[in-house]
């Protein structure tokens, strides 16, 4: 059984109960106290004599709090002052030492995720024939989940999985990417996305580490596919622009779009899109041919210019007529 201040005190009572009548003198006042704050005031060192004549004895004793954790309890036997001093005596205690370690690791171990959940997690969604989650089963993870596949949570996600293609969770990409995530749970998982979409917000950092995933995301590495599809690109610069769309992502994609004959595009066109989008604003008019730009942004600012222009000519015609 463990200690408590009850015992102590049950202790306390029972020792002076047992001293001998007539020596009173003797007598010892026990106080245990537990302090949680630390005490503004100094401490009375052990044996140290105070100005009324007091001698002071400090024992340290253990006890068991309420988390069922050991915690230090101060026992001070205070004897009698000399004749000719009047004043009580004012008993220090000198305060609790730093939270145990069964305590400070208390909250880790709330946060410690449990692989054998997350590989349960794994064999429901997985497929009969494969161990990986494909296709189905990660329609019915984003239904548990209450997402829609195309979600722009789905994306983050497979971001935090490391998935190396789309509609495929291996199962080393699904434990691993949940035990980054601290998480072994369907609500869990809801809540981790709800916290890293926060952060994406304001870290543009880790905004642009998406970014640059994203384009590997959508390629199909079974073929070695380099280049990604025109269509697959719109899509996946719609859904990666969700909560933050630059000002001209609208005018660039229509543009891909009448444009057939733009099949793919490379990586380095994929990256510098995004540093095109915050150097040239809404306007264009910052944009500089004579940079390093892939060509086609050139393109792209050259229709965008010249529809500007046949836009005042048509303007000043109607203002002629």
């Amino acid at each position: 059984m463990g200690h408590c201040l009850s015992c102590f005190k049950t202790q306390a009572n029972a020792d002076i109960t047992s001293t001998p009548h007539g020596k009173k003198d003797e007598m010892t006042e026990i106080a245990v106290t537990v302090s949680v704050f630390p005490q503004q005031e100094p401490l009375l060192h052990e044996n140290e004599n105070n100005s009324c004549g007091y001698r002071n004895n400090v024992h340290n004793a253990n006890t068991l709090n309420t988390f069922g954790e050991q915690s230090s309890v101060e026992i001070v036997n205070t004897q009698k002052p000399s004749q000719g001093c009047e004043k009580t005596p004012k008993l220090f205690y000198q305060k609790l030492p730093s939270i145990p370690r069964t305590m400070s690791s208390l909250g880790a171990s709330e946060s410690r995720t449990s692989d054998s959940k997350i590989n349960q997690l794994f064999d429901h969604y997985k497929d009969s024939l494969e161990d990986a989650i494909l296709a189905e089963g990660i329609e019915n993870l984003c239904n548990d989940l209450q997402l829609s596949p195309d979600d722009f949570k789905v994306l983050v996600l497979a971001w935090k999985l490391n998935a190396s293609q789309m509609c495929r969770f291996t199962k080393s990409e699904f434990v691993q990417g949940l035990r980054n995530m601290k998480t072994d749970s369907i609500k869990g998982i809801q809540n981790k996305l709800n916290e890293i979409i926060a952060e994406l917000k304001k870290d543009t950092e880790q905004f642009k580490d998406l970014y640059r995933f994203t384009f590997k995301f959508g390629l199909e590495v079974s073929t070695g596919q380099r280049i990604l599809p025109t269509d697959i690109a719109i899509v996946l610069w719609r859904l990666v622009f969700t909560n933050n769309e630059p000002p001209i992502l609208d005018r660039w994609l229509l543009y891909l779009e009448k444009n057939p004959h733009i099949r793919g595009i490379p990586k380095d066109t994929w990256y510098m899109f995004l540093n095109f989008c915050e150097f040239v604003g809404e306007d264009l008019s910052s944009y500089d041919d004579t940079e390093a730009w892939p060509s086609l942004f050139d393109d792209f600012v050259e229709y965008e210019n010249d529809q500007v222009n046949q836009n005042v000519s048509k303007n000043d015609i109607k203002m002629q007529d």
